[in-house]
Order: C-alpha cells, then sequence, then structure tokens
C-alpha cells in the first residue's frame, strides 16, 4: 500500500459516505441501506471532500510510470469537481438523465433483484426517500433565493419522473420467498410514493412558474461541462463544424447500405420496411429480454479467446428490462463482484412486438467489447488502485467514446453479415451520436446552421429546431423519445457529445499506434493495454496511448 494508493482508498471511502447514491453506481459495497443527502450542508462536504483530498493529491509521494498516471487521473477530476462547485454549475440539481430524482429511482433498481433482492436494505433505501427529497427542495429553494433555478424543461421532465416511479415501486414483487411482510413495503411504498408525489406538486406548482424558459447555458459552462465529461481541451466551433461533416459521411454510408437491403428504394421506406419485418421482430417483453440475453451470451462466447480474452467472472451479462424509457444503460459489476455486469433495455409492453434490427449494435456498445468488457476488465484490474477501478462512472468520454468504438470494431471484424444489421448500427449508433455533436453543441451555444446543410440554413438552434432535425435527419419517430433527446441535451451539457468525441479520440490513437509500431502493431495487444490504463481523460488519455517511449 502506498501513499497514493491509502489517499485514493480513502477518497472513495469518503465519497461513498457522502454519497451512497453514486456509490451504488460505481460499485462500492457498505452503502446498500442509504440514499444521498441532496441539502445543502452535504453538499458544502462533497465538495470540501474534493477540495481537500485535490491538496493532498499534489504532495503525496509518486513512485514510477503508473503512479504518475494514477496521481493525474485523480488530480484532474478532483479539479473537475472543485471547478463545478465554485461556479455552483450544479446548484439547481435537475437534469434528465442523471440529477437526483434519476439516481434515487436507479439506487432503488438496483436492490430490484427479484428473490435475490436485499429487503433490509431495500426497505431501508425506500424509508429514506422523503427525507432525501425534502434535502433536494431545501437545496432548490437555497438556489432560487440566490437567483438559480433550473430551465422550465427540466423542471418539468423531473416532476414527471417522479410520477412515473410510482408505479414501479407499487410494483415491487414481495411474493412467498421475498422474506418482507408485504405489509411492510406497502407501508415504506406508500411513504415513498406520497414523497414523490408532493415533491413533483412542488416542482410544477412552485418551481415551474418562476423558471427559465431559456435553456442554452452559454460557452463558458459547455466548456465546463466538456472538461467534466470528456476531459479535454476543444474548440466547440470547431467540434460543430466536423459533426456535419461527420454526420453527412455517416448518411451517404446508410444509404449504400440501404441500397444493399433493398435497391432502389429511398432510405426511410427501408427504414419503416425493416421496423415491419417480421424477421427482426419479438412479440413480448419477457421473449425479447430472452433474445437480449442469448445474443449477449454468442458474443461472448464468439469473441473470448479470438479478438480479445474475457476474464471468467465477465462471461455473463444480466440483461434486464428497465422501468425507464430512456435509452438501454450499462451497470459495471460491483466491487466485491456479487452484482455482475447489466444491461438495461428500455422497458417494452408485455404484448409489444418489438423491432430487432437495431439492436446488436447497441449490444455491442453495452455489452462485449463494449461497456461490459471495459468497465468489468477495468473493475478487475488490480495494478490499477481502488479509484481508478470504480471511477468509470466518472469519465464518460473514456467509456463512452469506447462503446461507440466497439460498435465500429466489431463492423471492422464483420460481426454485421446480416446488412438490416449493420444498417441499425450506423442508425442508431453512429447516426444519432454524430447528430448529438451538430445539436448539443449548437444549442447550448445558440449556434447558426450553416449553409449547404438544406435545414433551416442560417437560423440559430431552439429546442424546436432540434427535434425537427431529429425526425428528419436521424428517423427518429416516437414524440416521447425525441423528446427526451432534447431535454437530456439541454439538461447536462458536454455528455451527449461524448460519444463520437469519444471515439473519435480512440480511433485517433489506434491509428497513431499502428504508425508507430509499423508492422510490429498487434490489435489485440493495443486493446489490452489500452484498457489497462483505466478510466481517464481523453486528453491524458491520447498522451499515453501515442507515447513514443510506451512500454507495457
Amino acid at each position: 500500500m502506498t501513499a497514493l494508493n491509502d489517499l485514493a482508498d480513502r477518497y472513495v471511502d469518503d465519497l461513498a459516505r457522502l454519497d451512497p447514491c453514486l456509490a451504488s453506481a460505481m460499485g462500492v459495497a457498505g452503502q446498500d441501506g442509504r440514499l444521498t443527502d441532496f441539502g445543502p450542508q452535504a453538499a458544502w462536504e462533497r465538495a470540501e471532500l474534493a477540495r481537500r483530498t485535490a491538496k493532498e493529491v499534489e504532495t503525496v509521494p509518486v513512485e514510477g510510470d503508473a503512479e504518475r498516471i494514477a496521481a493525474t487521473v485523480l488530480g484532474e477530476r478532483l479539479a473537475t469537481e472543485v471547478a463545478l462547485a465554485d461556479t455552483a454549475a450544479y446548484a439547481t440539481l435537475l437534469d434528465t438523465l442523471d440529477g437526483p430524482v434519476q439516481r434515487i429511482r436507479q439506487a432503488v433498481e438496483l436492490l430490484d433483484q427479484g428473490s435475490d433482492t436485499p429487503w433490509d436494505a431495500l426497505l431501508a433505501r425506500l424509508g429514506a426517500v422523503p427525507d432525501t427529497l425534502a434535502g433536494l427542495r431545501e437545496s432548490l429553494e437555497a438556489a432560487r433565493r440566490g437567483g438559480r433555478v433550473a430551465p422550465c424543461r427540466q423542471v418539468v421532465r423531473n416532476a414527471r419522473d417522479c410520477l412515473d416511479m410510482r408505479p414501479y415501486l407499487e410494483g415491487l414483487p414481495a411474493g412467498p420467498g421475498a422474506r418482507v411482510p408485504r405489509d411492510a413495503l406497502d407501508g415504506a411504498v406508500a411513504a415513498a410514493n406520497a414523497a414523490l408525489t408532493r415533491f413533483a406538486g412542488y416542482l410544477t406548482k412552485e418551481l415551474a412558474p418562476v423558471a427559465p424558459r431559456l435553456d442554452a447555458l452559454g460557452e463558458d459552462r459547455y466548456r465546463l461541462g466538456v472538461r467534466e465529461f470528456l476531459g479535454i481541451r476543444l474548440d466547440p466551433r470547431e467540434a460543430y463544424a466536423w459533426g456535419w461533416e461527420e454526420l453527412g459521411r455517416i448518411q451517404r454510408e446508410m444509404t449504400g447500405a440501404a441500397a444493399r437491403i433493398a435497391p432502389g428504394e429511398p432510405l426511410p421506406a427501408v427504414l419503416a420496411a425493416l421496423d415491419e419485418d417480421p424477421r427482426y421482430r419479438i412479440k413480448g417483453a419477457a421473449a425479447f429480454r430472452d433474445w437480449l440475453q442469448q445474443l449477449a451470451d454468442d458474443t461472448i462466447a464468439a469473441l473470448d479467446g479470438t479478438h480479445f480474452t474475457v476474464p471468467e467472472p465477465l462471461r455473463r451479462i444480466d440483461c434486464r428490462l428497465s422501468l425507464s424509457e430512456g435509452p438501454a444503460v450499462y451497470l459495471a459489476p460491483s466491487e466485491d463482484l456479487s452484482r455482475p455486469g447489466t444491461i438495461w433495455w428500455t422497458r417494452a409492453a408485455p404484448d409489444a412486438l418489438i423491432p430487432t434490427w437495431t439492436v446488436p449494435g447497441t449490444m455491442f456498445h453495452e455489452g462485449v467489447p463494449g461497456h461490459h468488457l471495459q468497465l468489468g476488465t477495468t473493475a478487475l484490474n488490480t495494478t490499477l488502485n481502488r479509484f481508478q477501478r470504480l471511477a468509470s462512472e466518472l469519465h464518460p468520454g473514456h467509456c463512452e467514446g469506447w462503446g461507440l468504438y466497439a460498435e465500429r470494431l466489431m463492423d471492422e471484424l464483420g460481426y454485421f453479415a446480416d446488412p438490416a444489421h449493420r444498417l441499425g448500427m450506423l442508425a442508431t449508433g453512429q447516426l444519432l451520436r454524430a447528430a448529438r455533436v451538430v445539436l448539443d453543441i449548437g444549442l447550448h451555444l445558440r449556434l447558426r446552421i450553416p449553409s449547404g446543410t438544406g435545414f433551416h440554413e442560417g437560423e440559430r438552434w431552439t429546442p424546436e429546431l432540434g427535434r425537427a432535425f431529429l425526425a428528419e435527419h436521424c428517423g427518429l419517430g416516437p414524440a416521447g423519445f425525441v423528446d427526451f433527446e432534447i431535454d437530456r441535451y439541454l439538461g447536462r451539457p458536454g455528455q451527449a457529445v461524448a460519444y463520437k468525441l469519444g471515439e473519435k479520440v480512440w480511433l485517433e490513437s489506434r491509428d497513431a499506434a499502428r504508425r508507430r509500431d509499423g508492422a510490429g502493431f498487434d490489435l489485440k495487444l493495443f486493446h489490452q493495454q489500452a484498457l489497462g490504463l483505466g478510466p481517464m481523460g481523453l486528453d491524458l488519455l491520447r498522451t499515453e496511448l501515442t507515447r513514443a517511449d510506451r512500454v507495457d
């Protein structure tokens, strides 16, 4: 145990104590019966922890190259946390993807394991919901008195999320094998749901009327978001122009892919036909979940020992259907491996006809060789300190960039033999992520739409134009999902570009390593070395992967 590792361990423990919801997402054990206190004093304590630990990192002895990297990763993350606190970036505390309301839901959902549910912990978490929401309201009121209120879009969406959580809680199964009295569970659920209803009422009746209608947060806040989610120095306007170029490239590739499926048919018609094609539809949520599980199992079996080595604890992914209407989400195994790597897929009606032609690309992104291999390998890597092993949640550019790179890699390796599956990867993986670069930057900086795009040229971006753009350029049909996407971008500046810009860094770093190593370049070894570094900001990742003197 070195001084740096000891510091990293203490920080993880202190962070888990102060933020149990984040600890659950990170897989840290010991906080299962608690929820995060979102009150003002607790928020101050978390910021102070970051400040205090950042100062310690500056003076801690560092030995060797691995510790140099580890200290840089921890120091950069802490400096970003301090910057976020100093600018009160999260004073309003509401967003639509990973805010307090969403973390409360996730913390409960993580414990919902059917017959294996830890009922004492779940009851304790349900019992903590009223106080947790009361603390969140106190913080929102303190911010309001200081003239800071989240945009109305985020307020309304969070109220809806509170109400949507209630039927899920009412459906928690306490059957014969649950080992929890039904009346105890019903009482805890009733109290939690009453608190959720009160909080939703507060948001809609008190906060929404005074919430600003302007969503754009401006360039300074956007750059801080890029620092938080990507760990990269970025010229937003250059990235915006690149996003348009990448969008055009992918659209041309999709047109070619569609021509191989139905020659002479326009792209929208091909996409619509695939949605209705019985070869790519499964009836019912239960059958769809079983199909997902088989796809995950088959992919691991095919890749292990060939292009990757999949450690034994990672040869199983738990595929589940989520209570959320958002995108598929992966959560890494817990630190003690008691919780397996888990993919939550968007919820589906019990008897729905579910299209599957887009699913393999997403599975490769979320499962193997994507997040499950990436984050699971990190969790098992004992050469990394504890913070590095558990901090994947804090480095979306690294993680989501790898996930999108994994989709592209599987195409290179020939795993999209079915043209429909390849078109699905391009449509839902590549195209949407390129559109996010355009929209995320364009909306927050209120940039003009360039000439030559054929879409409202010269106008400045608005949420309404964003919705129309997703429908027209990405073929996103369901209004609910389109609205979720727009709300997501505007509530969490910088997060949505992590995928495509992260993939860009992974691809460019691989190309640089290939040029450096020449005939000696080994793709499997490159992946092994790259994942062995652990999660980090993209600027540091590029530096470490392309070093002329790199030795592993």
